[in-house]
């Protein structure tokens, strides 16, 4: 396991990483020159073949997965997993869905939530407050978003997965890799209204 700057680390949570040849390596990807699949599983770390996934060894040898490392969140040097906080904020009545990501303020990475809500409901400072309020509560401060914005949808591809990392990019100022897996890019636009109008780059 590596940590963010490729030093092997143990007893905490760290990217999966292959430091030796391993038969079952895949080639390449269809239709691919090879950029895609660089990027995939090669571009993080010097030489060295990463996973995405974000794990912890334990000290029985074992390994225990937390989820995609894609989908962790680093506020204050801390990782959280995305995941715990949509099992806190979707459940709340009003929210339809939920979507978190990182956002780097100049080193310091800021937790920033967009949500989905009901029809006619709003995102009031009230609300806000009470997601805040929540997420302290049943996870801890490191989880409590930076900002909280409403979005008409959740972006998704079309097998139904979050597209975590296509908000990171557009709040970055980034160009998106594959937009055409996405089911709805079009809520990107309003990722990018938000990103123009709040976000300096």
């Amino acid at each position: 396991m590596f940590d963010d700057q490729g030093s092997p680390v143990s007893n905490e949570r760290g990217e999966l990483v292959c430091r030796n040849s391993f038969p079952n390596q895949p080639i390449g990807f269809w239709h691919d020159n090879g950029e895609r699949y660089h990027q995939a599983y090669w571009s993080k770390y010097q030489n060295c073949w990463h996973h995405g996934d974000d794990v912890l060894l334990t000290d029985q040898g074992g390994v225990r997965f937390f989820g995609r490392s894609d989908a962790t969140l680093n506020p204050g040097g801390v990782r959280i997993g995305t995941a715990e906080i949509y099992q806190q904020v979707n459940q709340i009545e009003h929210i339809i869905d939920s979507i978190a990501v990182g956002f780097n303020d100049n080193g310091n990475e800021q937790v920033i939530l967009f949500v989905q809500l009901l029809e006619g409901k709003v995102l009031c400072d009230e609300a806000k407050d009470y997601i805040k309020q929540l997420l302290k509560t049943k996870c801890s401060p490191r989880h409590v978003p930076h900002q909280i914005y409403a979005i008409t949808e959740v972006p998704r591809t079309k097998s139904g997965k979050l597209v975590e990392l296509a908000v990171k990019q557009v709040l970055h100022g980034e160009k998106v890799n594959n937009l055409g897996a996405i089911a709805n890019p079009e809520v990107l636009d309003q990722v990018k209204e938000i990103a123009d109008q709040d976000f300096q780059r």
